[in-house]
């Protein structure tokens, strides 16, 4: 079963945990409020996109400069900050719901770009901050615990939301969505002060997202990290045909397709609770590679399922491969990174997972009237198999990569081949570099 470790030894740990659970179900109601106000107003599904994609725009953007502010200085402070930005956010669109004619439309976009950018600062600096609260061999518990919550809120959250737009409006939607903000902010405030490792204050944004990239695609664990999480999202991410392949393969109508979308978030679940097993992986790196080789498998399966029970049941299984492979993950890219490097990192990770989300939604989206839905889903599930297996032959570092024991230098990627399991608390260095030491010379392996 999972294990809870990180929640006794550590109070840090404590407050993110419950802070996060609080925020996740706020966003939720959110989530499920903001394109249903849109859609009342506009009757228009293409304005409802555009709101979505301003969001992701602005995240995106906000990830970046987040990356290199978590680096720089306190990163309770970026958290407060982006939490308190959604108390602002959410308050003004309770604000606008009371407008005697009509909510303003504007005011709707502004929001959504005002907190998605923002708000990704409390996200990039609380993956940055995260790792250093638990003992590093509880990294992959850690990880379990943060999914559960997550997957939680995945299941619950958007129900919960329909009825509170139901029953309070949206008006009342949006208010609940701001009070929980500002309890998350009132209890990420009770956080120490955190500071990174090796402070880089006097070098410019670009030229710190730069080294940030150069560490990443250098390192033969975290670059390789980033390049099997792309590909997992470009081909392993078949919910945007869910719709179609319900209607001209399984026969089925909305109430299907409902249930369809909360198979992933119910294997999810399972494989978070279950996630035991992932504190005793010795070759996280293969393990790893399984996982995604899973989920491959689990779209296959899907594309190839004439009826409703087999299709429920592969998209459960993809949510289980998912959820091991985002435990596994976290733990190898967090114990890979330099916490002087933590946050541009997570925000790089954070960056190429919105666009492999787009991007493969895009890239199915066009299969489909070609080869029909099942196809595209068949095909996607093959394409992630064969990307895995390009992957583990180009990169032997990731196939033999561990949790570290030791917090890795920032000047020496970590080898993995031969580094054990972490049995204990870290044993932090804190090592300075000049700000004019190049970044050829810095991450050279």
């Amino acid at each position: 079963m999972i294990d809870v470790t990180p929640l006794r030894v550590s109070r840090e740990f404590r407050i993110v945990f419950v802070a996060r659970i609080v925020s996740i179900f706020g966003l939720g109601f959110a989530s499920v409020a903001l394109p249903t106000q849109v859609y009342e107003l506009t009757g228009s599904s293409f304005l409802v996109a555009t709101v979505h994609t301003a969001n992701a725009v602005s995240v995106l953007c906000g990830t970046l400069v987040g990356g290199v502010l978590a680096d720089r200085g306190d990163r309770r402070r970026l958290i407060v900050v982006g939490r308190a930005s959604a108390v602002v956010g959410y308050g003004a669109l309770a604000a606008n719901s009371l407008v005697p004619d009509d909510p303003l439309l504007w005011v709707i976009y502004a929001v959504a770009l005002f907190t998605g950018f923002f708000g990704s600062f409390s996200a990039v600096a609380l993956q940055a901050a995260a790792p250093g609260f638990v003992p590093r061999d509880r990294l992959p518990a850690a990880g379990a615990l943060l999914a559960l919550n997550g997957e939680l809120g995945a299941v619950l959250a958007p129900a919960l939301g329909g009825v509170l737009i139901a029953t309070a409006g949206m008006g009342g939607n949006y208010t609940i969505t701001a009070v929980l903000s500002l309890v998350t902010t009132a209890l990420v405030w009770r956080l120490p002060r955190l500071e990174p490792d090796g402070q880089h204050r006097g070098r410019p944004v670009l030229e710190a997202v730069a080294d940030g990239a150069r560490f990443a695609v250098r390192h033969r664990v975290v670059g390789p990290l980033l390049l099997l999480g792309f590909a997992q999202l470009l081909f392993a991410a078949p919910y945007v045909l869910i719709n179609e392949f319900t209607d001209t393969v399984l026969g089925g109508g909305p109430a299907m397709v409902g249930m369809l979308y909360t198979a992933p978030a119910l294997g999810a679940l399972l494989g978070s609770l279950t996630s035991g097993w992932t504190a005793h992986v010795r070759r996280n790196g293969t393990v790893l590679l399984a996982a995604v080789v899973l989920c491959g498998a689990a779209v296959l399966g899907l594309g190839l399922s004439p009826v409703f029970w087999a299709a429920f049941a592969f998209l459960a299984l993809l949510g289980f491969g998912q959820v091991a492979e985002e435990i596994l993950r976290y733990a190898l890219l967090q114990s890979h990174t330099p916490d002087a490097l933590r946050g541009r990192v997570n925000s790089l990770w954070t960056a190429q997972a919105t666009i492999g989300d787009s991007a493969g939604a895009l890239t199915l989206g066009a299969l489909a009237p070609l080869l029909g839905a099942a196809v595209a889903i068949t095909a996607g599930g093959a394409m992630t198999v064969l990307s895995v297996g390009a992957l583990a032959l180009a990169f032997p570092g990731l196939r033999a990569a561990r949790v570290l024991a030791e917090e890795p230098r920032e000047d020496v990627p970590a080898e993995p081949d031969d580094t054990p399991v972490a049995t204990g608390r870290p044993h932090r260095e804190r090592t300075e570099h000049p700000a004019s030491l190049s970044a050829t010379t810095e991450y050279e392996e």
